[in-house]
């Protein structure tokens, strides 16, 4: 079965040829999310913290829009571009997911797109 793309209106347009989202039978991945404001499409100004609540904001509507919840993740991939915000960046993570934990990979990049801090990345099932 062909996959379905998955798009909000409540969200900034990618920035790129891609999908914000796409379904295979039950199981949906996200694409990269920075933290685009929705309503401009600019990256939010602020650091890593304020980034990744905009980031969890977009991704809640993106899972929204696919039937999912954050309940529902079982994959998650982060990246920062300066690995030592890792403290940062985990406090507003583990605000979003009570245990069980999803399954997780955070690894220092060189750059983000837009100039983002961090950049988040989903699969729900």
């Amino acid at each position: 079965m062909p996959f379905k793309p998955i798009a909000s209106d409540r969200l900034a347009k990618p920035a790129g040829p891609f999908s914000p989202a796409v379904r295979d039978g039950d199981r949906v991945y996200t694409s990269g999310q920075i933290a685009q404001d929705p309503a401009t499409g600019k990256l939010i100004e602020g650091g890593v913290a304020a980034q990744t609540e905009q980031i969890f904001q977009n991704l809640a509507t993106l899972l929204s829009a696919a039937g999912k919840s954050f309940a529902d993740v079982a994959k998650v991939n982060v990246y920062l571009t300066d690995i030592e915000r890792y403290a940062e960046m985990n406090e507003v993570y583990a605000r979003h997911f009570p245990a069980p934990h999803p399954a997780r990979t955070t690894v220092g990049v060189a750059a983000l797109p837009l100039g983002a801090s961090v950049e988040i990345e989903m699969i729900a099932s």
